[in-house]
């Protein structure tokens, strides 16, 4: 129907509520131009919101996270907590705003009686910084990939990552006291058939969840294990190679989840893709669009059943196919 064959009222409503709501007249040079009273031109204007020609919605900017964790829900069959970061906020407050949310998240997910995997990286030790007093009862937290390198043996700074978590929810911790990557898979092999790797290797069997971040080389806040001198050139050759594209606690992937025939996995001290998919929650945190492309491995890896991520960063995953 157009505005000809609209009857005279609706048309002089539709007429009124054009100038006001798309031209911006105000209702007094409206009313002087259809030679009416201001009254009759407020008059239209509410007849054209009451019969429809008028759709007035009010877009709060709370509701955009809301509506984005439901598009990825869909997307992905996630469970998504988009976190609102102001747009002048530098890679560092982003990362902090992430974490925070995620150690809210974490308190609400975590609970007596649980074995829960942690993965060390930048983002975890952000997010362990956060973590309230929420004390349980027979939790453990395990470690889920070695730390040491050739410069270090990585201890002290996966055990006060993992010290945060132990804290924070009155549980018991279990380090990894294993190399991040061992340089001959036979030596990997032999390891996990001592008794005191079994008895680790068994509570990560165990798994209740896992929290973890993913890995990139081109983060804008550096991955540790890219930048804490785990990866020598030759490495980073053969990732290359592989067409890698992340990892999740020092195990690689590539762009469609996919991790086989990649030759550092087998030197890897982290448990392998399937291991981690078959654990009941997997938390993943994410800061940053530099780590897109690993957070969709991750994805296409069906390794996230909950994420928490920055909402630029989520509206981007969002807008992918």
């Amino acid at each position: 129907m157009t505005d000809a064959t609209l009857p005279r009222d609706l048309s002089s409503a539709l007429s009124a509520a054009t100038a006001y709501y798309l031209h911006g007249d105000t209702m007094e040079a409206i009313a002087q131009r259809m030679a009416v009273s201001r009254s009759t031109v407020s008059r239209l204007l509410k007849q054209a919101r009451d019969t429809g020609l008028v759709e007035i919605r009010v877009r709060s900017p709370l509701e955009a996270p809301r509506l984005l964790a439901q598009q990825l829900r869909r997307s992905y069959g996630i469970s998504a907590r988009p976190v609102p970061v102001p747009e002048e906020a530098s890679d560092v407050e982003r990362l902090e705003l992430v974490a925070t949310a995620a150690a809210e998240l974490l308190e609400t997910r975590i609970g007596a009686h649980m074995t829960v995997g942690v993965a060390w990286g930048s983002t975890i030790a952000a997010v362990s910084r956060h973590l309230r007093a929420t004390p349980t009862t027979g939790t453990v937290f395990v470690q889920l990939n070695g730390s040491g390198n050739t410069r270090t043996t990585g201890l002290g700074y996966a055990s006060e990552i993992l010290s945060r978590f132990g804290r924070a929810f009155a549980a018991q911790v279990q380090q990894f006291p294993v190399p991040a990557f061992f340089d001959d898979p036979d030596t990997r092999t032999a390891f996990w058939r001592e008794r005191s790797m079994q008895r680790i290797l068994s509570l990560q069997e165990r798994m209740d969840a896992v929290v973890f971040s993913v890995g990139s080389a081109d983060s804008s806040v550096p991955s540790h294990v890219y930048a804490g001198g785990y990866l020598d050139p030759a490495d980073l050759d053969e990732l290359g190679r592989s067409g890698v594209i992340g990892d999740v606690a020092t195990v690689f992937y590539r762009a469609d989840g996919s991790s086989a025939d990649i030759g550092l996995n087998a030197r890897a001290t982290g448990p392998s893709l399937d291991r981690l998919a078959r654990v009941k929650r997997r938390i993943c945190i994410v800061s940053g669009s530099s780590k897109l492309a690993s957070l969709r491995g991750a994805l296409a890896a069906g390794l996230v059943t909950d994420l928490v991520i920055d909402e630029p960063t989520a509206r981007a995953l969002a807008e992918l196919p």
